[in-house]
């Protein structure tokens, strides 16, 4: 596992922010995809729900994770991160 984003060089400090994660306790890098560049299809562990392709979201990570650890967010999902509970985890 690479450990780049947590030395200050990875992907949150050139493409995106940082900010609280969803149990606030750990600072997560957030990154804002736009509709033109979402590709996939996600599942949103917001609201369990899928993102289609060409709907823009929010990326989030643990800022001390891997890639393996990227989750994609509805933008209203992230938002309200603290005022609800996750409904999916991966373990």
């Amino acid at each position: 596992m690479s450990r780049r984003y947590a030395d200050g060089l990875g992907f949150g400090d050139v493409f995106g922010r940082t900010e609280a994660g969803p149990d606030g306790d750990e600072d997560y890098a957030v990154r804002t995809i736009p509709a033109a560049r979402a590709l996939k299809t996600y599942r949103c562990p917001g609201c369990d729900h899928e993102i289609p392709p060409g709907v823009a979201h929010i990326v989030a990570w643990p800022r001390d994770g891997d890639m393996d650890d990227r989750r994609h967010w509805h933008r209203g999902c992230w938002n309200g991160r603290h005022t609800r509970r996750i409904t999916r985890r991966w373990s």
